[in-house]
């Protein structure tokens, strides 16, 4: 166990009361990482505990460029990539593109900022999950976010964990919208998942009708 361990146990248990005690006793927590390079800021988005990263960053929680990325920070990110040396297709520690981090947490400034530095919107995370910015963003429901990288060029037939497809999630999210842009850019209706599941039947089975209705209609 680091000396850290307890806030980030804190977080996890969403005791915002004793992570701001923690921070009254050690304010230099607010810019804690865990044994594998996770800030507490991050740390806080991952688990949607948004009091707790707001009080992180209230007490002067220093981001990386991966957190500012998460928390859209966009003077911050601004400000890390102003140097010669600068990364826009930078990773977090456990792995995932910063431009990825960003449209799962619906942060559409900031995705389109990165991509006009030149952030590459299909790259796919390093830790095996296979996320890009495009498969985040369908993931959390951020339509305007999958419109603008569809927009750009983003693969809508990208193929990952379990042989999703972003629209093989949208439509087992029962994300609407979502699936009808997907559809609209190109995105194969009849892809399956390795268990040989359409998008139709995982909107069926996870009770989306609507979803199931407009793909049955759908040429």
């Amino acid at each position: 166990m680091t000396d850290n361990q307890p806030i980030f146990d804190s977080i996890r248990a969403g005791d915002l009361g004793r992570v701001a005690s923690l921070l009254d006793q050690d304010s230099a927590l607010a810019s804690a990482t865990d044994a594998s390079g996770i800030s507490a800021v991050l740390f806080s988005a991952y688990n949607g505990r948004r009091e707790i990263r707001d009080l992180l960053l209230a007490r002067g929680a220093v981001l990386q460029l991966h957190d500012a990325a998460a928390v859209g920070n966009l003077a911050r990110i601004q400000e890390l990539l102003a140097g010669p040396s600068s990364n826009p297709n930078a990773f977090s520690p456990d792995g995932f593109p910063v431009v990825a981090l960003a449209a799962v947490f619906g942060h559409l400034e900031v995705v389109r900022y990165l991509a006009s530095r030149g952030a590459d919107i299909n790259i796919v995370s390093t830790n095996g999950t296979g996320y890009t910015a495009l498969t985040g963003a369908v993931a959390s429901g951020h339509a305007a976010i999958v419109e603008w990288l569809l927009q750009q060029g983003a693969n809508c037939n990208y193929r990952y964990a379990a042989g999703y497809s972003p629209l093989l999630t949208a439509a087992a999210n029962g994300h609407l919208e979502i699936v009808k842009l997907l559809i609209a850019h190109g995105a194969d209706r009849h892809a399956s998942t390795n268990d040989g599941k359409t998008a139709i039947e995982l909107a069926t089975e996870r009770n989306h009708p609507e979803v199931a209705a407009y793909l049955n209609s759908s040429p």
